[in-house]
């Protein structure tokens, strides 16, 4: 099933303030908040729906991508991470956008309490690799294997941090919740502050036994087989991301994302221009003067062009549809065939006297109407 636009996800214009977006995703997640709306799979659905579209267009990074690259240019479509909501709980969304309901716990009060403090759970780091694609390669879309050394769940304790059954309890600071209260007099009264437990960092449990491989972390380093799916017609610079492929989060946390940088290896004669290929083809004099069939090389092989007699240097051939895809899926763009003439250099005597014979022919003399066409499309070049 396609993704919806973000935008209309949200109910916000292309154009709107960081603080439109903010607003408009928590009117949703009110709205579609899983406490407000119990054992409703399609409310569910909408609550990360509503989390994914704004964890893309708060981030000015991203949204910048998503502008012009869609859902493919952050995660969303072609194989990279599948999607924001999947293999997330409602947890993991809560800790993540908490901030924006105020920070206290992010989403409680709405009835039945459960959901009013939140155990902090560890996210990992990004991790980037960089990959280079030569253009058969944008024109088809390809994949990537990577092995990557990165930090990944331990497999001793499976990411508890703690050694053997019961070698946890529950903070007795926090109680479980995670963060302390205080209430302390102000000039406005007494007022309440609350933060993030110092004893167990927020996770509302404590670790009495430290698991032997991993002293505690919850993920050890490591390495894994990645594979990458990149998508038709990226281009130099994109930058894809795949969710949860980064470095484990400690203590069964949240997994960081990786990021693929991509990177262009240069053509020997053909050049890339957004879609567009050029290919400068210098044609022979007498190719030019009486006309013929040349080769022109594209990424898929060598196609035959005609060239007519009488062409002139500066002429562009345009070949429909023998370009590199858009990556947003917008069609094809095309070959352009920029036409110079090589003049020789040195001649033989015999061909220096049949030139000379040619030289007061009318033909041979470049009239007006030719001139201004050639030094036009010189002087475009520069404007």
């Amino acid at each position: 099933m396609a993704k919806r636009d973000y935008y209309e996800v949200l109910g916000v214009s292309k154009t709107a303030s960081e603080e439109e977006i903010k607003k408009a995703y928590k009117k949703l997640a009110i709205k579609y908040h899983p406490d407000r709306n119990p054992d409703d799979k399609e409310a569910e659905e909408k609550f990360k729906e509503a989390a994914e579209a704004y964890d893309v267009l708060h981030d000015p990074q991203k949204r910048a991508r998503y502008d012009q690259f869609g859902h493919e240019g952050v995660g969303g479509a072609g194989g990279f991470g599948g999607g924001f909501g999947q293999g997330m709980s409602m947890d993991d969304i809560f800790s993540m956008f908490g901030d924006v309901f105020g920070g206290r716990g992010g989403f409680g009060g709405f009835g039945g309490g459960g959901r009013q403090q939140r155990q902090r759970r560890y996210r990992g780091s990004d991790l980037r690799v960089k990959v280079r694609l030569g253009l058969k390669e944008i024109l088809n879309g390809t994949e990537k294997k990577f092995k990557l050394k990165k930090y990944v769940t331990c497999s001793h304790c499976h990411g508890s941090g703690a050694e053997g059954n019961g070698a946890t309890e529950t903070c007795p600071t926090c109680h479980g919740s995670g963060s302390v209260t205080r209430t302390q007099q102000s000039i406005f009264g007494m007022m309440q502050t609350q933060t993030v437990c110092p004893q167990c960092n927020g996770e509302g449990k404590i670790i009495k036994n430290k698991c032997k491989e991993c002293n505690g972390e919850g993920v050890v380093y490591g390495e894994e087989v990645v594979e990458v799916k990149i998508p038709k017609g990226v281009a130099e610079g994109m930058q894809l991301s795949m969710s949860g492929k980064g470095n484990a989060g400690k203590h069964n946390g949240i997994a960081g994302d990786l990021l693929i940088q991509i990177e262009e290896e240069p053509n020997s004669e053909l050049i890339r221009q957004e879609d567009d290929l050029i290919y400068n083809l210098l044609l022979s004099f007498p190719t030019a003067a009486l006309g013929g069939t040349v080769e022109i090389p594209t990424i898929d092989g060598k196609v035959k062009v005609k060239i007519d007699p009488g062409t002139q240097p500066g002429k562009v051939l345009r070949l429909r549809d023998k370009g590199l895809p858009n990556v947003n899926g917008y069609g094809m763009g095309d070959l352009l065939v920029n036409i110079s003439i090589y003049i020789p250099e040195t001649l033989s005597k015999d061909e220096k006297q049949a030139i000379e014979k040619m030289q007061h022919s009318d033909n041979f003399t470049p009239n007006l109407s030719i001139k201004e066409k050639i030094f036009r499309k010189f002087k475009s070049f520069f404007d």
